[in-house]
């Protein structure tokens, strides 16, 4: 299972959303830095609003949604990247994961300390990201100084890394992140043996609080991260207010739902930050449908039918025929697989369909 990393300075709301969105109370949330000091994990459900209409079309009250994994990486300080704050044991907790969730803090309140003094959300990313690729900038020049025999003898991989390595190196050096440097999609695919940090994908957690949430997108804080992050990065904000979500905790649906819309809130921001973290991950859904269980099954974007069959279990990969499918919202049309197949809507896939996100689908398969 990919794993998204919650990073940020250190009292930004980092545990308060990990409980959030595991819906636990898992992760110590204490107004001091590093109260976390080993990283918290947590299977989180992803919300996905096409599970109950898929129910009520296959006649099932069993869901089973997609799911993914959270990490609480304890807080960075200015100097981690030097062992400031225990950095390097941080840093290293980072490269494990496959997608960063930066949470910044964009509110005021002088009952919770910050770090620097002050709210400045930009200067908090910066510094976040200053640590990273000081880290990678040390992991490149120090690879680039293994290979550099191999390199000189010629040896045709070191060059073909060292040409990459020699590509990311002054983009780093000038301050950027490895994700922004522009390489050919051959070339990303061979830097994901670099394991550096600032090539993972990102999304910014903007944390509000409660009062500020219903008209988020009036706070200059909120702004700026927005902005920041599309200019600078290419990758989206999703707004939340930590301390809402980890109160929804022990309400039942219903009980949540009314809480948020006496706040003037639609949708939890934490359900939003899952589903774009899922997205980001690379990940899709697909769905089988049936009057046992209605399921939503985790695929990479581009897998076939096959491969996603060998999610359900490898016999049915390897024994593949052919996959029935038809989309979610060609199914709630029609109302039924039986209306959707006489409007021609339900269809026969072999090995080379590329699954897409939403398809309700049933194998054939023989082993």
């Amino acid at each position: 299972m990919l794993r998204a990393g919650i990073v940020g300075l250190p009292n930004v709301g980092k545990s308060t959303l990990f409980n959030a969105v595991t819906r636990t109370r898992k992760a110590e949330a204490a107004n001091y830095p590093f109260c976390t000091i080993d990283p918290n994990i947590g299977v989180v459900i992803v919300p996905d609003d096409r599970l109950e209409p898929l129910s009520k079309v296959s006649k099932t009250q069993v869901t089973i949604p997609a799911a993914v994994e959270f990490v609480d990486i304890a807080g960075l300080v200015k100097g981690a990247s030097q062992g400031e704050g225990l950095g390097n044991k941080f840093l290293s907790h980072i490269r494990e994961v496959d997608a960063i969730v930066q949470v910044v803090r964009c509110f005021e309140d002088p009952d919770i300390h910050h770090v620097a003094g002050n709210i400045d959300p930009i200067r908090d990313i910066e510094t976040i990201n200053t640590e990273l690729i000081l880290a990678d900038l040390d992991s490149v020049r120090k690879r680039r100084e293994k290979i550099a025999k191999d390199v000189k003898r010629g040896d045709k991989p070191s060059v073909a890394e060292d040409v990459i390595l020699a590509k990311i190196e002054p983009h780093l050096d000038s301050g950027k992140l490895a994700l922004t440097c522009g390489l050919t999609a051959e070339e990303k695919v061979q830097s994901k043996a670099f394991c550096l940090l600032t090539d993972k994908p990102t999304i910014f957690a903007a944390n509000v609080k409660e009062s500020d949430l219903a008209n988020a997108e009036a706070n200059s804080h909120v702004q700026k991260v927005r902005h920041y992050a599309e200019t600078h990065i290419g990758c989206e904000t999703t707004v939340i207010s930590a301390q809402i979500e980890s109160d929804l905790i022990d309400l039942s649906a219903d009980e949540a739902r009314e809480f948020l819309e006496h706040l003037g809130v639609k949708e939890s921001g934490v359900g939003a930050l899952i589903r774009g973290t899922y997205h980001l991950l690379g990940l899709r859904t697909y769905f089988t449908a049936g009057e046992k269980e209605v399921r939503a099954w985790t695929i990479h974007a581009g897998d076939t039918a096959p491969q996603a069959a060998g999610v359900i279990h490898s016999d049915f990969e390897r024994g593949f025929i052919k996959a029935e499918t038809v989309a979610y919202a060609d199914l709630m049309k029609c109302g039924s697989i039986a209306a959707a197949r006489e409007k021609g809507l339900y269809r026969m896939e072999g090995k080379e369909y590329v699954v897409r996100d939403g398809d309700v689908l049933l194998f054939k398969f023989n082993v």
